[in-house]
């Protein structure tokens, strides 16, 4: 079995000659620049200059030596966007600093900040109005430049037996409406302007679709999986109630996921959200979410046994293999393993589970652990 066809065997959930794993194919599913090196180095593998796939959370794109000698199965396909083009740093004193397509301002502190932040919303004032959100200037989702090469890329890594998937060009509907407005003023909105907070969550959809239009018709007979993503889960609950996402997101999440499907029939919808999203899980599958990522075991309410009990026969899960808040960065090798063998027999029975840790892994994880986890995954 090559890779693809592991992926492919999981997704009709039927169990593979063992389970699949991703390692950097989404900007959720990733490595930090700083433990990719630490990783290459303690594999004894050459040094190099890694692609960043995510220069705000500073990804590197595993290369094609650490794939194979790590038996990843899946790779990604990352279309030109604010977190990878055109980004023109500054230098200042204390941080450096860009400004993206969307009219954000980024920052990361110096001497050796670990990722960027949003220092600047563009509508973020007070006295933003309905006219303000439609006069700004929004990016050009459907610019075909976004997508040069991808095709090309994707047929070499279907020679190379590999699964492929393909990310959308900005964060979810309701994430990318917070960065652009602030968080705290997003969320004041929905309680008190609704009208002026979906005028911006309806640009995210109209960007999202604009980008999916283009994109997929050219690409969509070579990739296996289509990304997407928002979060509605903290640790404990939900950032909003399970009716306010039902009236307000969940259709307009649905309106995005038609369109894929609609261009790209053949792939299946991946859909990140972490935390405790379980209330809303029905939902994804209603309107036709077929993998979530990444189901977070310390997460109120996510506990993977029930979670695959009750949601096993509707979605694939991708994720969830070891917990990386904790057990990853500061565990013992042992503490992993365990953590990875706990999730995996939680999950992997019966096919429908790809196997990545809960989220990106981080600067701090020592090579160590990255490794206990493999060893537990191929030993499972």
């Amino acid at each position: 079995m090559n890779s693809r066809q592991r992926l492919l065997t999981t997704f009709n959930h039927q169990e593979p000659d063992h389970i699949p794993f991703d390692m950097g194919s989404t900007q959720v599913t990733g490595i930090h620049v700083v433990a990719y090196h630490n990783l290459r180095e303690y594999l004894g593998l050459p040094k190099v200059k890694p692609v960043m796939c995510d220069v705000v959370q500073q990804l590197a794109l595993p290369d094609d030596d650490l794939v194979e000698q790590l038996g990843i199965d899946v790779r990604g396909l990352f279309p030109l966007n604010s977190h990878n083009w055109n980004i023109v740093e500054e230098e200042h004193e204390e941080y450096w600093e860009f400004h993206d397509e969307w009219g954000l301002t980024q920052q990361r502190l110096k001497p050796e900040g670990l990722y960027y932040s949003v220092s600047f919303n563009p509508l973020a004032d007070p006295e933003t109005t309905i006219d303000d959100v439609q006069k700004h200037k929004w990016p050009d989702t459907g610019d075909p430049r976004r997508i040069a090469g991808l095709r090309e890329l994707a047929l070499q890594y279907r020679v190379q037996g590999k699964a492929v998937m393909i990310k959308g060009v900005l964060a979810g509907i309701f994430e990318m409406a917070q960065r652009v407005r602030g968080m705290e003023n997003l969320l004041l909105d929905l309680a008190a302007d609704e009208e002026l907070a979906m005028a911006i969550v309806d640009k995210m959809v109209e960007s999202k679709i604009k980008f999916w239009e283009m994109a997929l018709p050219p690409l969509a007979d070579v990739i296996d999986v289509i990304s997407e993503a928002d979060d509605y889960g903290t640790q404990f609950s939900q950032l909003i109630s399970p009716d306010m996402f039902r009236r307000l997101f969940k259709p307009r999440i649905a309106e995005v996921i038609r369109c894929i499907k609609r261009n790209a029939p053949n792939a299946k919808v991946f859909f990140h959200s972490d935390g405790n999203v379980r209330p809303i899980i029905p939902d994804f599958i209603e309107i036709g979410v077929d993998i979530l990522n990444p189901v977070q075991p310390n997460a109120a309410g996510m506990d993977p046994i029930g979670i695959k009990k009750d949601f096993g026969k509707d979605l694939v899960f991708w994720g969830a293999g070891v917990e990386t808040q904790s057990v990853l960065p500061f565990g013992t090798p042992q503490e992993v393993k365990d953590d990875v063998r706990r999730n995996i027999d939680a999950l992997a029975p019966g096919g429908g589970y790809v196997f990545n840790t809960v989220h990106n892994i981080q600067a701090d994880v020592p090579p160590q652990n990255i490794m206990a986890m493999i060893e537990a995954l191929r030993n499972g």
